[in-house]
């Protein structure tokens, strides 16, 4: 008889464990759901606010270049270099990227193509953008591959910014002068019609003056570097598109995984390429360690 009540106080007791370890189961796998939850309402709204900040926030990257072929008079000439576009819009009328290069006081404006994106062609952002550059400095223009593509950059010249294509040109400033040579995207982009952009463009260049490039692509630097010029100002690389710490830009048009020339400044046989990260986007929607840029170039006479 004891044997039985001691055998069903084990049994009640061992349903009861049973039961409590159900009913914790149960709960544990319902806190952990709800948990999921929680964690996906607060990593949702920080990864959009990220991304709209990656992607909307201007930066501003400074360099000095010196030579002694730049004149006494265009010591601390600053040139305020944009690029990639594509499209996009920063505040009403552009307000926010104005002010940004207001900042620097630009003695000169450059732009180095992409303002517009082909496939979403819209060049409303474009032409607001050219319209109130004009009102801070001249400003010099070079096709990129998307502007090639469509044809469609004829506005920019009835605003009044200078498109040059596979041409010299001079930069007065009192008395002395510096050359601005431009080379248009080549198409199709080879060797053979970089080469041939580059022979018209330098045909009547003067290489004993400090010549600054502008050319959409910067894979092409070691082709550039044969004709001699001082700077050369790039962009189409989109800064690699996802920047990685201590690795840097992660893909990049034409130059693909891990590319060489996506930001910054490469100096190599007298020749200085900077590279800006530009402003926009066009096939991959987002930027990440990777927010907008406006480069300021400032010349210093050695």
């Amino acid at each position: 008889m004891d044997s039985f009540f001691v055998y069903s106080e084990v049994n009640e007791a061992y349903t009861f464990i049973i039961c409590i370890h159900h009913y914790s189961l149960f709960h544990l796998e319902d806190y952990m759901k709800r948990k999921k939850w929680l964690l996906l309402l607060i990593v949702i709204p920080f990864l959009i606010f990220y991304l709209y900040d990656q992607n909307n926030t201007l930066t501003k990257s400074s360099y000095t270049v010196r030579s002694d072929k730049i004149p006494d008079s265009f010591d601390d000439f600053k040139v305020v270099h944009l690029s990639d576009l594509h499209n996009k819009s920063f505040g009403q009328n552009q307000q926010k990227l104005v002010d940004k290069v207001k900042e620097s006081e630009p003695d000169i404006i450059v732009i180095t193509g992409d303002i517009i994106d082909e496939r979403r062609y819209d060049e409303e952002p474009a032409l607001t953008l050219a319209e109130e550059m004009v009102q801070l400095a001249p400003v010099y223009y070079v096709s990129g591959n998307h502007e090639m593509r469509s044809g469609k950059y004829d506005g920019l010249i009835d605003i009044g910014i200078n498109v040059l294509t596979n041409e010299t040109t001079l930069i007065s400033n009192n008395d002395a002068s510096i050359q601005l040579a431009v080379i248009e995207d080549p198409s199709p982009s080879n060797a053979i019609t970089v080469e041939n952009n580059l022979q018209q463009t330098f045909k009547e260049a003067e290489n004993s003056q400090f010549t600054l490039l502008l050319a959409h692509r910067p894979e092409w630097f070691s082709l550039y570097r044969e004709y001699q010029p001082d700077l050369i100002l790039s962009g189409h690389a989109h800064g690699g598109q996802i920047r990685l710490p201590l690795i840097g830009g992660l893909v990049a048009p034409n130059q693909g995984l891990f590319p060489e020339y996506t930001s910054g400044i490469h100096e190599v046989d007298g020749s200085s390429l900077i590279v800006s990260r530009g402003l926009g986007n066009s096939l991959f929607p987002f930027r990440v360690f990777n927010r907008p840029e406006i480069v300021e170039v400032v010349l210093k006479t050695n």
